[in-house]
């Protein structure tokens, strides 16, 4: 298989063996965790999953289900819940981290506390954090001891868990500049229904991942009032333009915003009613507040979050955002979805394409 980038053709190599079983740890037994956690048995490897909630634990443990998350979804019995957050890290070869952003830290802080050994750590977590602005490998690197870490990795790109949970065909990167735990990833997930690429640019993967968040909530509040598709895909379009402007200040390659990571997590992020922002924002243009949208989608909409770290970051690094300054204003600052589209409308439009700068 060849992957072109730029003018240089590198060879990537799928390496998984169907002889390795290794044990697998999913923290977070929300509609993603749980998805993977499927697709980690399906490929013959041993898991356990934490979930904070008894409850959870005992009905994936009896029933088979995931009814919060995953409503009509029936899960191999090999999917095992604990809620012995050292039982679940102990037994791991390789952990696999799906929580909210908001709550990353935490949980990593005390993954530390009972790790006795080096592991790999992958995230499928898409945001940054609010407080420091960093990103989720970042907050892993800075709570887990340096000699209990191989490495750390985010698995990312355009899914729905209620799509893979179906076994749909579902294709996403994984990113790390650690070789060994991108092969290792690839073991652990890739199958016949869930393909997994190689991405080296971790930043980039994990600005485009938390990034469409915003977008998406845009896209969300052109389908609430009703602009129809015209709108739409000009949102989506201007809002890849800012995902790579701030991204190449941040350190990331801007060809893989047009990868898995970038492009291709917007589009589905954007486009469907799977998406928690999408809805959210569909609500928002509806004309539900944030506080209305969010208590009816309960779920976490890692954009809102996001859009307020970007909204600064923007004026840290003097990146023009347009876009999530103004749905930074509808969130944070009583600006009416109307004036926010009026906004965006009247400002004289420079040069399309003019190298993301």
């Amino acid at each position: 298989m060849y992957i072109f980038r730029k003018f240089d053709i590198i060879k990537v190599t799928i390496i998984y063996s169907e002889d390795r079983t290794m044990k697998i740890s999913v923290i977070g037994s929300g509609s993603w965790g749980t998805a993977l956690s499927q697709a980690v048995v399906d490929n013959g490897h041993e898991l356990l999953l934490y979930s904070r909630s008894e409850k959870s634990r005992d009905e994936i443990n009896i029933h088979h289900t995931n009814s919060r998350y995953l409503k009509n979804a029936i899960l191999p019995k090999e999917v095992v819940a604990t809620s012995s957050l050292k039982e679940a890290v102990e037994f791991a070869d390789v952990i696999v981290i799906a929580v909210p952003t908001k709550v990353m830290r935490e949980v990593a802080r005390d993954i530390n506390e009972y790790l006795e050994r080096p592991k790999f750590i992958i995230h499928v977590s898409k945001g940054l954090e609010m407080e420091t602005n960093k990103r989720m490998s970042e907050v892993i690197s800075d709570e887990i001891d340096s000699d209990k870490l191989k490495g750390v990795g985010v698995l990312s790109g355009p899914s729905h868990a209620e799509e893979l949970i179906l076994r749909n065909p579902t294709v996403v990167a994984i990113a790390s500049e650690n070789n060994e735990l991108t092969k290792v990833a690839q073991e652990i997930f890739h199958n016949k229904y869930f393909r997994i690429y190689v991405n080296k640019d971790i930043v980039g993967v994990e600005v485009g991942g938390a990034l469409k968040n915003i977008i998406a909530l845009g896209c969300g509040i052109i389908d609430g009032m009703k602009y129809g598709d015209n709108a739409k895909a000009a949102l989506l379009t201007r809002g890849l333009i800012e995902i790579t402007r701030l991204g190449k200040k941040l350190g990331a390659d801007e060809m893989t915003f047009l990868g898995l990571g970038g492009i291709g997590d917007l589009v589905v992020t954007c486009t469907s009613k799977h998406s928690r922002n999408y809805n959210c924002g569909y609500l928002i243009g509806q004309g539900y507040s944030l506080e209305q949208a969010i208590e009816k989608l309960d779920m976490v909409a890692e954009g809102v979050r996001t859009t307020k770290v970007c909204y600064f970051l923007s004026k840290k690094y003097n990146v023009y955002m347009p876009i999530t300054e103004n749905i930074y204003k509808v969130l944070y600052e009583g600006l009416s979805i109307n004036e926010c589209a009026e906004n965006l409308m009247k400002k004289m439009a420079a040069e399309e394409l003019n190298k993301f700068e």
